[in-house]
C-alpha cells in the first residue's frame, strides 16, 4: 500500500525532529518563491560523490519517499533521465506503479547534477523546481558539494511555513550524502585529523551560505566551461 510520507504535515514536523545543518539557510524568498542553498565538504573524489548521487537509494531518506522504502529510489543520471520512485505492487500479480520525484537536464559526471521538479508535496501545486548539485574538487584532496534548490510559481501552502522546511529536507540529504561519502572531522576533532583538518573543519562551519545567484556560480561554476576551472585533472 502506498505510504504517502512526502505530505506538508512531514515536511513541517521534520523541521522540527532533525536538528539544523551548520548552513541551513533560506537565502532568498518572496510571494512566489524561495531559494535554500547548502554546502558540505567530504572525503572523497568528484568522481566518487557524482557516482554516489546516482544510487539515491543510498542516501535520499526514505522519510522523503512515497512508498517509505529507499530501496525503490532509482535514478538515470543523463540528461533528460529519471530520479524516481517505484511503487510495488499492491498486491501479488498486480501492476508496479512509479513517481517521478525530479528530471535531469544537466549531467556532467564529477563537476554537476541538475535536475527539475517539484519535490513531495510542491508537486500537487503550480510550482517548477530546479535542484543544482554542484562538485568542486579542493587542493587538499577534498570535494565540496554545493546544493541549490530554487522553487517558484503558485501554490496554497503559507511561505513562512514551507520554505524553512523544504530548507531542512534538503539539507538533510545532502548531510546523508556526505555521510556515506566520508565527511570532514567536526570542530575540535583535531586529535583525530591533525590541525589542518581542524582548520578546514572550522571554516566550513563558519562560511555563511551566499546571498547572491553569481556568489554560487562564482565557486561551483554554472556550465562546462566554469567548472572546469578548479578542478583536478584526475576528475575531468
Amino acid at each position: 500500500m502506498l505510504k504517502n510520507i512526502w505530505t506538508v504535515s512531514g515536511l513541517l514536523a521534520a523541521t522540527l525532529a532533525v536538528a539544523p545543518a551548520a548552513q541551513a539557510e533560506v537565502i532568498e524568498k518572496s510571494e512566489n518563491g524561495f531559494v535554500v542553498r547548502h554546502k558540505a565538504q567530504v572525503k572523497a573524489s568528484p568522481d566518487d560523490v557524482f557516482n554516489m548521487l546516482r544510487s539515491p537509494a543510498k542516501w535520499w531518506s526514505a522519510q522523503h519517499s512515497w512508498t517509505g522504502d529507499a530501496d525503490n529510489f532509482y535514478m538515470d543520471a543523463q540528461a533528460g533521465g529519471c530520479f524516481c520512485e517505484q511503487i510495488p505492487a499492491e498486491k501479488e500479480g498486480g501492476k508496479r506503479g512509479s513517481v517521478e520525484h525530479m528530471r535531469i537536464v544537466y549531467a556532467q559526471p564529477g563537476k554537476m547534477l541538475r535536475l527539475s521538479g517539484a519535490l513531495g508535496p510542491l508537486q500537487s501545486e503550480a510550482l517548477s523546481g530546479t535542484l543544482t548539485i554542484a562538485i568542486k574538487a579542493n587542493k587538499d584532496a577534498t570535494t565540496t558539494i554545493g546544493f541549490e534548490y530554487v522553487v517558484g510559481g503558485f501554490m496554497r501552502f503559507k511561505m513562512d511555513q514551507i520554505a524553512p522546511a523544504v530548507d531542512q529536507v534538503i539539507g538533510e540529504q545532502i548531510s546523508r550524502l556526505s555521510m556515506q561519502l566520508g565527511p570532514l572531522p567536526k570542530k575540535g576533532d583535531a586529535s583525530k585529523a591533525g590541525n589542518g583538518g581542524d582548520e578546514d573543519a572550522k571554516a566550513e562551519e563558519a562560511a555563511p551560505a551566499e546571498n547572491d545567484k553569481s556568489d554560487f556560480e562564482k565557486e561551483f561554476g554554472d556550465g562546462v566551461a566554469e567548472s572546469d576551472e578548479g578542478t583536478d585533472e584526475g576528475s575531468r
